[in-house]
């Protein structure tokens, strides 16, 4: 267990535990405000993650940007963003599980210290293993569920907005619930 985050993010810097390790461009840590009352978790880094170090930058993490924008989110300023695994998967695959089970223990890390309010789970594979095994984002959308004390809820992934349109308005109505949730249960998020 880690007292503060440069030493969280030094030693998972330096991770080899799984072979991700050995094809990554960069480690892909987290962003945010290590203070946030809101945690964002995708799955892994893609392709312009792996290059620039930093989560959801790509066209998925533009989207992703427009959608946080839109309820008076930002990613350097009142929320953190991570993954389930911090090193990309080769082709942009799934993470595989025994994967996530070598790397959840830093993204567990990250949630001891920041003990966030609410947990976003953008998409199938964090909601799965963050919420329920059984989770279907079709269905399941926009729904809080409580775990230990902290809300969680999963949406769209990005990426899969970006390859079905027709699911941005449902999306949109997630991050609508999102916004007003955050109001009733958070007192720093939407400070000036």
């Amino acid at each position: 267990m880690y007292g503060s985050w440069e030493p969280l993010k030094k030693d998972c810097m330096s991770c080899m535990r799984c072979p991700l390790g050995e094809t990554r461009t960069n480690l892909v840590f987290g962003v945010g405000n290590e203070n946030a009352e809101v945690m964002f978790v995708g799955e892994g880094p893609g392709e312009q993650e792996d290059l620039k170090g930093e989560p959801f930058v790509g066209r998925a993490g533009q989207l992703l940007d427009k959608y946080l924008d839109a309820i008076d989110l930002d990613r350097n300023k009142n929320i953190y963003i991570a993954n389930m695994v911090k090193c990309r998967p080769p082709q942009n695959r799934d993470p595989k599980p025994e994967e996530q089970d070598e790397c959840i223990k830093w993204l567990r890390e990250q949630v001891r210290l920041m003990r966030p309010k609410i947990i976003v789970c953008l998409g199938r594979i964090s909601a799965q293993r963050l919420i329920s095994p059984d989770f279907r984002v079709t269905q399941e959308h926009g729904v809080f569920f409580e775990k230990n004390g902290t809300l969680m809820m999963g949406t769209f992934h990005p990426a899969s907005l970006l390859r079905n349109q027709s699911q941005k308005p449902l999306a949109l109505e997630d991050f609508l619930k999102l916004r007003d949730k955050i109001r009733e249960v958070c007192e720093r998020t939407y400070e000036d």
